[in-house]
């Protein structure tokens, strides 16, 4: 079908799946993004939620594209903050163990752009994202996970606005069965940079 024959759904489902293999592009990428601009008055809130990280990218690979109004954006921010799914198990035992080594950090923090941070250092601009696995597929040739679409394009967004992303997978931790394999494991997660932050908060010199 032609693009005016597509409703707020399918729109939203293509802004969101052009948005998660990081097809920005094409040379029809903004007539598009201009399209569903039109007639976002038209999308619910769900469709909304989609179309926020599509305008994000928008923002950072086409930044003379056309410009929202201030209340639209905040219209889609608060859409799409909505979905944030509720902390884990998981993400709560991650927590625990960074804070015994020493990683203070921010527990679901939210940035100004609207994404939920598993644990943050806002002032560094460093996150840990704990990841389930609704944020994996397998790869049926290597028989191996690899990230999914939503999860690249998280950590694609954060990068752009200056945050340096650590990611724990949920079958890598969920092989650590001591408090000292834990340690080990995030100490080489965070390599030099972790162990500056521990030190310097320790007054340790380093």
């Amino acid at each position: 079908p032609r693009l005016g024959e597509f409703n707020s759904q399918a729109l939203a489902n293509t802004a969101w799946a052009f948005a998660c293999a990081g097809c920005l592009t094409s040379d029809g990428i903004v007539a598009f993004f201009d399209h569903v601009i039109d007639i976002v008055s038209t999308f619910e809130a769900i469709e909304l939620s989609q179309l926020y990280p599509f305008w994000l990218l928008m923002c950072v690979e086409h930044p003379h594209a056309r410009q929202l109004e201030p209340q639209l954006q905040e219209r889609l921010r608060q859409a799409y903050v909505q979905t944030m799914p509720r902390p884990s198990r998981l993400q709560r035992n991650v927590s625990t163990a960074l804070s015994r080594l020493g990683w203070t950090h921010e527990f679901e923090y939210v940035t100004e752009e609207g994404f939920s941070l598993d644990m943050a250092r806002p002032t560094l601009k460093h996150c840990i994202e704990v990841d389930g696995p609704s944020h994996y597929l397998r790869d049926a040739a290597s028989d191996t996970f690899v990230e999914n679409g939503a999860t690249r394009l998280k950590t694609r967004l954060l990068e752009s606005f200056g945050w340096t992303v650590t990611r724990v997978p949920y079958f890598e931790w969920g092989r650590l069965q001591s408090d000292v394999e834990k340690r080990h494991y995030l100490e080489a997660k965070l390599g030099n940079s972790g162990r500056g932050e521990v030190a310097e908060r320790r007054g340790v010199a380093i």
